[in-house]
């Protein structure tokens, strides 16, 4: 059970009863920043790193949205029948009640927030896991993407590109450099150390590559955040790309040539185990 229930500045509604007005700035310029955040069992994945971010966004593009972010899509979940859901949260400037490009403090944030249903990968088993074909193509979006901005035009566009292709995702290239996926972090395995680029601007900062490079600290696996050109794709042992509802996921094509030898990696196979405990720790309260 799915979207039985949205939530919409305040209230907990039906989906065909949440109307916003037609002059919302997340409508007309993509004002607006979100979230997508898992939940397990009824249970946020990393749910703190990501209001965390929302913060970041919030200040970034200067919303001033303060709400008992927590509460709300706890309920919201719960409304929806718990389980394995993915939340979206959007908040946006607001409405002038015209169409402007200038704004000013006085308008009031439209906050908005939906579930869909989610599959467990970790509680399925990495046998279960089919791994990603992937494309390497021009990065088309604006400089700032670690604001995460509805802005999605350039991602949407550059994915159809890769489903046309028969792939999965793409793997963005700006200024000779790898930067990330249309919406993943990119991960290299060479000789056992995973290198993953630097954080900027040009990347979004993943909750979910966050906990992939904690959980390699704390296994003691090495791991650096470099610089990766694309040629360096063609040498890797394993690739790896990473989001907050698909997890850790094996690349086994990249422009139809396999990784190495086309099969999922022995340390993607150990990272994937890390994730799974993990997420058993969460269940149980013994991690957040």
């Amino acid at each position: 059970m799915s979207n039985e229930v949205v939530y919409l500045n305040g209230q907990f509604v039906a989906p065909d009863q949440a109307q916003v007005s037609v002059f919302d700035r997340g409508f007309l310029f993509a004002d607006s920043v979100y979230e997508v955040i898992p939940y397990y069992r009824g249970v946020g994945f990393r749910l703190q790193q990501h209001l965390d971010r929302l913060a970041y966004s919030l200040r970034a593009v200067r919303i001033e949205a303060v709400e008992d972010w927590a509460a709300i899509l706890d309920e919201l979940v719960q409304r929806n029948g718990g389980g394995n859901l993915s939340v979206y949260l959007q908040v946006s400037r607001g409405s002038a009640g015209y169409r402007t490009h200038t704004y000013d403090d006085s308008m009031q944030p439209t906050v908005f927030a939906c579930t869909s249903p989610i599959r467990d990968i970790y509680g399925e088993g990495a046998e279960q896991i089919s791994g990603y074909n992937v494309i390497v193509t021009a990065d088309l979006r604006w400089h700032r993407c670690d604001i995460k901005s509805t802005g999605l035009l350039p991602n949407i566009l550059v994915l159809q590109q890769a489903r046309e292709a028969g792939a999965d995702e793409a793997l963005l290239v700006r200024d000779g450099l790898l930067s990330e996926g249309t919406s993943s972090n990119l991960y290299l395995v060479r000789q056992g150390v995973i290198y993953t680029p630097k954080r900027s601007s040009e990347i979004l900062g993943g909750t979910t590559r966050e906990l992939i490079l904690e959980l390699a600290a704390e296994e003691g696996i090495p791991y650096q955040e470099v610089d990766i050109r694309p040629e360096e794709l063609a040498t890797a042992d394993e690739v790896w790309v990473s989001s907050s509802t698909r997890g850790v996921m094996p690349v086994l094509t990249i422009d139809g040539e396999p990784v190495a030898d086309g099969q999922k990696g022995p340390l993607w196979q150990r990272m994937f185990a890390l994730f799974t405990r993990f997420q058993h720790r969460l269940m149980t309260g013994e991690a957040q």
